[in-house]
């Protein structure tokens, strides 16, 4: 394992939750709260030593909006402090919110692939730079992480698959066979943004196999993917970069053949019909769940309404919780519906 950075920062005093959240998991189990932050990404996991692990924070502005929908969702699952932060990467829809919510609510690391890439990009300049500026108070933590690094979080293994444009160098056990999907997959020039960089995860919490790349984009996928299938199959997969177009190629979607699939989409923003489709054919796929419905992708296209957590016309910010059992059994749960569908062990 490659060396780990550190630097130090620390977050203030907590606001009133202004959305309600089930509550934490019972012990032995893994919480996921999907946070809708309209088309950026926030997932909020609580293990079962109580421990915590946020994905990204979600854009700055519209008057803290996303940094209160994480502290509602943080104080519902009972934390007095968020242990962990992992920034995918510097784009505004996923480090924009950090300023806001170590305002709001306490921060102990953050979880980073390295340094802006992208040093072209106004927004993502400022998201980077506003974030360097909290650490530079000197009170946080910082950890650079590497392909094969493991995420010092208790109560889950989580294992970085890439990070700053790398991808793990080797396949993980039970991987590695001739991935049939990469001759449907089409070879795309490299992305030169700071997508390519993300810190992408794999959490293994008993027989449960959870799968998160941020925004990696498809010639990463491919890289990692082809000849040879890497990961193998995975049960939860949080879908790369919202559903847009530039990531979730057949060679990663079909081959790992979720059970389900997550997308944190907004209405506007990500569920591309081109990815809706990879999903709909993907093998052994049981339910494809999406933060919004998809204004592109249709009646056609997106998922069955108890799928969706912010249907067509509207837009209530609820999110959708996920509650996991080491047995590989699981329940997700549509905050907006409040009915919850289960997936037995297998």
């Amino acid at each position: 394992m490659k060396s780990i950075l550190l630097t130090l920062a620390l977050g203030l005093l907590t606001l009133p939750a202004v959305f309600t959240f089930p509550a934490v998991a019972q012990s032995g189990e893994l919480k996921i709260s999907f946070i809708d932050v309209e088309g950026g990404q926030s997932t909020l996991f609580v293990t079962p030593t109580g421990q915590s692990l946020l994905i990204d924070t979600g854009w700055a502005g519209h008057e803290s909006r996303d940094a209160d929908r994480i502290v509602a969702a943080a104080k519902a699952a009972h934390l007095s402090r968020i242990d962990y932060v992992l920034i995918t990467h510097y784009h505004a829809d996923h480090v924009g919110g950090v300023p806001q919510l170590a305002a709001r609510f306490p921060i102990g690391t953050f979880l980073v692939h390295g340094p802006n890439r992208e040093p072209g990009d106004k927004s993502t300049v400022e998201g980077y730079t506003a974030y360097q500026a909290l650490l530079a108070g000197g009170k946080q933590k910082q950890l650079v992480l590497h392909p094969g690094d493991k995420l010092p979080i208790t109560g889950i293994d989580a294992m970085v698959i890439s990070s700053d444009g790398e991808t793990i160098a080797h396949a993980l056990p039970g991987a590695g066979k001739p991935n049939a999907f990469c001759g449907v997959s089409e070879t795309r020039p490299a992305d030169v943004t700071e997508n390519a960089r993300s810190l992408g995860i794999l959490i293994r919490f008993g027989k449960l196999k959870i799968l998160d790349l941020g925004d990696l984009t498809w010639d990463k996928e491919m890289q990692m993917m082809c000849p040879n299938d890497k990961l193998g199959h995975i049960d939860i997969d949080i879908v790369s970069h919202h559903g847009w177009y530039q990531s979730s190629s057949p060679a990663l979607v079909h081959a790992i053949a979720p059970r389900v699939a997550i997308m944190d989409n907004g209405a506007k923003k990500g569920g591309s019909t081109p990815v809706l489709k990879v999903y709909q054919t993907s093998p052994g796929l049981e339910a494809l769940w999406q933060l919004h419905y998809s204004e592109e992708g249709g009646p056609e296209n997106n998922t069955a309404d108890k799928y969706v957590a912010n249907p067509q016309g509207t837009d209530a910010g609820v999110g959708l919780e996920l509650i996991a059992h080491p047995n590989g059994a699981f329940e997700i749960t549509n905050d907006r519906t409040h009915a919850t569908e289960t997936y037995p062990a297998k």
